[in-house]
């Protein structure tokens, strides 16, 4: 299936590479969903072709956008994958956005082809003609929908389309918590690259030294579900126990056919929430794998004592796909807590002050990173793509961070979140690890808001554990105790929950316009 342009050079098409680590038996199972259906390798082969000869049939332009917004489901990772193996560039939309944001981004990106749910059928394909869209379908998480319809009378043989690695294979949204969200555009080569790497740097098992087998219970419209988990299983030849939504009693009773799990901090503290989950149920698995969001140590160390595993926590974003990781390999470091490791392999990273020099070890600074993961650039917006790298080519990622002198990242926050208080830096993720301490709390979140005297001053969002009954001023004192007088926040406020995005991410940006007033 590596197909050659007529030149004899190997085809760059990062389906080409996944479809080449397929399993020789290609009846074997691929993927099984929590609905009990089951997909071969074969299956996903033939899917994939007579979905690519759809979209290649429609007369498409080189470089063409799929816009997707659809429900998780097998057939819209087949949709994903014919999308690459017909050479266009896959652009997934996250299943909570609304009619003024799906208007953004398809005025943003001009897809030529949108897919969307039956039951938004009416007000997308609306959006979607209006800006010049050619084709508009429907894919539901029932197998059913006119996209479906459509291919059913396609042929199920198909030549992978050539691409060079530096063409576009997907644009990435970024979550745009300031001002209008950025399209992150992925090469082929930098998803193959970054792939290629995780499998190597977390031991993915081949099918001779017993196979792993992957729960993959994220959505697939982000990094970490769409390339991070997809690719990996893919590009092992590993089955994934698919599930369309994240069912904590499910995942516990699939560890026992299962060895890998990837998930965002919050499946973890559900997951702790089961009595299900015990050194038992987790025997049989290898590897469990954080990121996306910041991991509580609290949560590190109760996953440890009640599974007897050590959860591997990373660090990427949309525009770089995976940048660290805590090793797999003993020999290669512990996995340390509150850290996310070290720079995989072809990343190099830095941290520099704001005048652009290097900070000393353990110094606080923003994070810069250059390797063949890095982004081609912001879609249509040359001037922001240009801002945001350094002359000698280093992306400055937006997040602050500092390297101890093992060599260990760890992550302090995002620049836009530092607060700046009568001229002094404070770092929320400083003041939330030592509210995170204090007994009765389940977890917090500190940010910036405006002030007459000070320019900004902190206001803590403090969430109690179950049972347990919290006085904002006894922790505004215990604060004072610990932390010079700056980074203490001015006001604490104690609630029920936190808003979070569909990665589990908190909102700040949201709790800065509630609190702000």
């Amino acid at each position: 299936m590596q197909t050659q342009s007529n030149s004899g050079q190997s085809n760059g098409n990062l389906f080409s590479a996944l479809r080449a680590a397929f399993p020789q038996d290609l009846d074997a199972v691929a993927v099984e969903t929590d609905n009990g259906l089951y997909y071969s390798w074969r299956d996903l082969d033939r899917a994939t072709a007579m979905m690519a000869n759809l979209l290649a049939s429609l007369d498409l332009a080189p470089g063409a956008r799929i816009a997707v917004q659809v429900e998780k489901s097998v057939e819209a990772l087949v949709l994903y994958l014919a999308t690459l193996r017909a050479g266009f560039v896959f652009l997934p939309l996250n299943t909570a956005y609304q009619s003024a944001e799906i208007e953004y981004f398809i005025g943003n990106a001009e897809p030529a082809v949108v897919v969307c749910t039956a039951k938004n059928f009416g007000w997308v394909s609306k959006i979607a003609f209006k800006a010049g869209t050619q084709s508009v379908f429907t894919l539901n998480d029932d197998r059913t929908g006119s996209l479906l319809e459509r291919v059913a009378h396609c042929s199920d043989q198909h030549a992978v389309a050539f691409r060079q690695a530096d063409d576009l294979a997907a644009i990435l949204y970024t979550s745009g918590t300031t001002g209008r969200s950025k399209g992150a555009m992925l090469s082929h080569g930098n998803l193959l690259s970054n792939a290629r790497v995780l499998k190597d740097y977390w031991g993915w098992r081949s099918a001779e030294e017993g196979g792993d087998v992957l729960i993959h219970a994220l959505p697939i419209f982000h990094v970490h579900g769409l390339f991070v988990a997809i690719h990996g299983a893919l590009l092992n030849g590993s089955k994934m126990i698919w599930m369309s939504k994240f069912d904590p009693r499910l995942v516990i009773k699939k560890m026992a056919e299962a060895t890998v799990f990837m998930g965002v901090p919050t499946l973890y503290v559900r997951l702790l929430a089961e009595p299900g989950l015990t050194v038992d149920a987790a025997r049989h698995m290898r590897l469990f794998i954080a990121g996306s969001a910041p991991l509580l140590i609290e949560t590190f160390n109760e996953w440890q004592a009640k599974t007897g595993h050590t959860i591997l926590e990373r660090y990427g974003m949309s525009e770089t796909l995976m940048l660290t990781s805590n090793p797999y390999h003993e020999a290669d470091g512990e996995r340390r807590a509150g850290t996310v490791g070290f720079p995989l392999p072809g990343v190099s990273l830095r941290v520099q002050d704001d005048d652009a020099q290097p900070v000393a070890t353990g110094e606080i600074g923003g994070i810069q990173v250059k390797g063949p993961n890095v982004f081609k650039g912001y879609w249509r917006m040359p001037e922001k793509t240009a801002e945001e790298f350094t002359a000698d080519g280093y992306f400055k990622t937006g997040d602050v961070g500092k390297i101890d002198a093992l060599g260990y990242v760890t992550i302090v926050g995002r620049s836009k979140d530092l607060i700046i208080s009568g001229g002094y830096n404070v770092y929320p993720a400083e003041i939330e690890g030592v509210i995170n301490d204090l007994p009765g709390v389940a977890e917090s979140a500190v940010v910036g808001i405006p002030h007459a005297d000070f320019g900004e001053v902190g206001v803590a969002l403090v969430i109690a554990k179950p049972g347990a009954s919290l006085d904002p001023s006894e922790i505004i004192a215990s604060l004072k105790a610990q932390l010079a007088n700056f980074k203490v926040p001015k006001q604490c406020f104690v609630v029920d929950a936190l808003p979070r995005n569909a990665m589990g991410k908190v909102q700040k940006n949201v709790l800065r316009a509630q609190y702000g007033a």
